[in-house]
């Protein structure tokens, strides 16, 4: 009894060993997909964290410079707030110094505009007692829109750039 016990633990031991290397090649292959999928998703999540910083960016830029045009309307420097009115030059220099790392400066258009809207004052569209048109007029609108191109670092689908586009209007106040 007692040499038949110990026969069977030995061949149940080389029958572990065996299954055991059999094992090995599996695991690794295991190991192998789950490395593929958990590195596709760690730079899947880094790629659209990055579009998103890119969104964000296109989205903040309008809102700056229509901000910052709203306040060196045509009147600003009657008191003394500005130099000169804010050009179509000076909005786009602006947004481009608040350009942030991260984002390609070559890839962003500026696009300064002076819509007429119908609640407009009228010397924004037409010459009021020989004045005038002035489009950065108090009460006239300035619109910025900015434009970004982006390029996904890592592709996880195979598609041409993404085109960022915001615009904000404000109503001039000085």
């Amino acid at each position: 009894m007692r040499q038949s016990l110990v026969a069977y633990l030995l061949l149940q031991r080389a029958g572990t060993r065996r299954r055991r290397k059999r094992q090995r090649g599996a695991a690794l292959l295991e190991y192998a997909f789950v490395v593929v999928v958990f590195l596709t998703l760690i730079f899947g999540i880094g790629g659209f964290g990055h579009a998103l910083y890119a969104y964000h960016f296109v989205s903040n830029a309008a809102r700056e410079g229509s901000r910052w045009a709203a306040v060196r309307g045509n009147t600003c420097t009657n008191d003394g707030t500005c130099a000169a009115p804010a050009t179509t030059a000076d909005i786009q220099n602006y947004v481009k110094t608040i350009i942030p790392q991260g984002i390609d400066s070559t890839k962003v258009t500026i696009t300064p505009s002076w819509p007429a809207q119908a609640d407009s004052p009228q010397i924004c569209s037409a010459a009021v007692g020989g004045l005038g048109p002035f489009n950065n007029y108090p009460g006239c609108t300035v619109e910025v829109k900015v434009q970004y191109t982006f390029n996904m670092i890592f592709p996880l689908v195979s598609s041409g750039p993404l085109t960022f586009t915001s615009a904000s209007d404000v109503i001039i106040v000085h």
